[in-house]
């Protein structure tokens, strides 16, 4: 369990640490001459009868460095509130208790310390005061010992209720990937760097690779110290030392994120703030604020989601703007300070770091804000891909699932993984139904095409579905369906023309000519010169011919056969091998002819879906559709 000292300056919660552990936390020269903490301190004791540490994190107190607390408060378990009872309740106390109660620590104790120096009616009087201060927080319940540090007086019962809560402490879930918010890096002399700061989520094992930030370039862990001790594994809620292989001490920053795997940093989120009733201060939109989150203090904006401002002392929804992408993960709690550093704004709880750039105030999209932040994170990823299809990488990242775990709710849950989206098995049936109705209207709009084309499927359906994610679904819908798939295009396996016997002599007029330059064949006009034959009969007869799938309408009135369709993919195919982006001049090369009748092609195969088009150049996609093109 950490513990995370609270309270007033020169209250003596320093003092108090080293009386409860016998370690000084104070470990810079100029806190030890100033006689205030500055820096983050630590100390660590034994819990009796069991096997775990009690970790202490001295937080400072003076309200210079109240940033520097929230530092270490967004890793607390149980807090040490204390009040000196000299004073009693003083300015950062309060704050500080707000601050307490914004970052959602409900467990804690207080420690009236001091007593020593005060007679014994003051010592009551500030127990009332003190009760009068949490009366209406979520510290009213929390125990009150007064203690002196000099004398020792109250400290081994104050001790043993630490201990105590410590032993009926339930430890912070292993579950999700690791993650740790990096407070403290430095280098030791043979060993190399070393950061540390506390797990948020998931275990950590020596020999294990890890990424700082976004970073792909992996680390590995020669060592670890949990709790101050050396461990073969750190798991969430533990204070950890990470001895690094392969970054540099100048490559860590103050707020950085330590992950099992590289971040997916986002730069807008939306999340469910409380706002301090301290400072009687109201959140408008645009206001620019400092966040803290972990152990990262950074710029931001805040808009309100359900109104243009947010009343002291209320809370709402609000959409957060950052000035550099982040880390950030559903979940995550943070503290907003207005934008000199002075004053506690507002606490809030990221609800979803990856938003949709339209409708972020929709009573729909609001809706699901609400969701989210009543139900299990199972629940809500759920209702997330209930309003669409969801990247895998995304939705894994967001809510810092490990693989096994994702796994696990796709298994459990009612969704298909379609290529790299997770779609909700209700809308994927009706995909496929929505489907078969297009594909049945264009069979009657336009009874001369051999179907629907696959991509102009694609963009009637009402739902974004990824390239990948839409050939997984036309391979359900064959399969289910018995539609059969021609070329580009997909059609009910009734609809095909059986030509009459004059189309049929005109086709096979018209055949010889396609084949004799297949990668060059003559346009409408040029077959209809050749033949003699009215331009329109040709093209009707092509339109015929290519319902029963022989041709392929590549560009305005050129036509070409469909296993030279099929040769030219393949092509395409085996270009893509040696260069992924295939030019249009290496493709005229092994076509031979014009370069203009090159892109056309190109641009068809682009227009399909066969291939993308990346500025000049064209990537494959997906396999060959006319792959299987039977040859004569």
């Amino acid at each position: 369990m950490i513990v995370g000292t609270a309270g007033h300056i020169d209250h003596g919660k320093t003092s108090l640490i080293r009386r409860l552990t016998g370690k000084d936390t104070d470990r810079l020269p100029e806190e030890k001459k100033r006689g205030i903490s500055i820096e983050l301190g630590y100390a660590y004791v034994d819990v009796a009868e069991c096997a775990e540490r009690l970790g202490f994190i001295d937080v400072p107190g003076h309200e210079k460095f109240v940033h520097t607390m929230l530092s270490g408060a967004t890793g607390i378990d149980h807090a040490l509130l204390i009040v000196a009872a000299d004073d009693g309740p003083m300015p950062q106390t309060y704050e500080h208790l707000d601050i307490l109660r914004l970052l959602g620590v409900e467990f804690g104790t207080i420690a009236l310390t001091k007593i020593d120096a005060v007679d014994p009616d003051r010592v009551q009087e500030a127990l009332i005061e003190i009760s009068v201060m949490v009366s209406d927080s979520m510290a009213f319940h929390w125990p009150i010992f007064p203690v002196s540090s000099t004398s020792g007086e109250g400290i081994d019962a104050l001790s043993e209720a630490l201990q105590s809560s410590a032993r009926e402490h339930r430890s912070r879930t292993e579950s999700g990937a690791f993650r740790m918010a990096i407070d403290r890096s430095f280098v030791i002399e043979g060993r190399g760097t070393v950061v540390t700061g506390t797990s948020h989520a998931g275990t950590i094992k020596e020999g294990d690779e890890v990424f700082l930030g976004a970073s792909r370039q992996a680390i590995r862990v020669r060592s670890i110290h949990a709790q101050d001790k050396p461990s073969a594994i750190g798991q969430a809620g533990q204070r950890l030392a990470l001895n690094l292989v392969g970054v540099s001490h100048q490559a860590v920053q103050h707020g950085d994120w330590l992950g099992a795997r590289p971040a997916k940093p986002c730069q807008r989120f939306d999340a469910q703030i409380a706002l301090s009733s301290l400072e009687g201060k109201d959140i408008r939109a645009g206001l620019e604020v400092h966040l803290h989150l972990g152990s990262l203090d950074t710029l931001a904006k805040i808009h309100p989601l359900e109104s243009n401002q947010i009343s002291a002392g209320g809370s709402g929804l609000v959409s957060i703007q950052l000035p550099q992408p982040t880390a950030i993960c559903a979940g995550d709690r943070f503290v907003i300070r207005d934008s000199q550093a002075r004053n506690t704004l507002a606490g809030g709880i990221v609800l979803d770091p990856s938003p949709p750039a339209r409708g972020r105030r929709t009573p729909a999209r609001i809706e699901t804000l609400r969701y989210i932040e009543q139900h299990s994170p199972t629940e809500a990823m759920l209702r997330l891909i209930a309003n669409g299809p969801q990247e895998i990488d995304r939705l894994g990242n967001d809510w810092n699932l490990t693989a096994s775990e994702f796994q696990s709710f796709v298994q459990e849950a009612p969704v298909v993984r379609a290529g790299e989206q997770l779609i909700h098995a209700d809308q994927w049936r009706s995909l496929q139904e929505a489907a078969l109705v297009l594909i049945d209207q264009v069979h009657v709009r336009e009874p001369e095409m051999p179907g629907l084309e696959l991509q102009r499927l694609r963009r009637q359906l009402t739902l974004p579905l990824s390239q990948e994610a839409f050939g997984v679904l036309v391979d359900a819908l064959i399969e289910r369906t018995g539609i059969v798939r021609r070329g580009a295009f997909l059609a009910r396996p009734d609809h095909k023309v059986d030509l009459e016997p004059k189309d049929q002599a005109l086709w096979e007029s018209i055949r010889p000519l396609l084949s004799n330059t297949p990668f060059q064949p003559p346009r409408v006009r040029d077959i209809a010169n050749a033949l003699n034959i009215a331009e329109g009969e040709i093209r009707t007869n092509l339109r015929k011919v290519a319902r029963r799938g022989d041709v392929v309408l590549v560009a305005l009135d050129h036509f070409f056969l469909t296993e030279t369709v099929a040769e030219m993919g393949q092509i395409v195919e085996t270009l893509s091998e040696s260069n992924p982006q295939v030019r249009a001049a290496e493709f005229r090369d092994q076509i031979g002819g014009g370069r203009k009748v090159a892109i056309q092609i190109l641009e068809f195969f682009d227009r399909v879906g066969f291939t993308r088009r990346i500025k000049d150049n064209h990537l494959v996609r997906r396999s060959n559709p006319w792959s299987d093109a039977s040859k004569p």
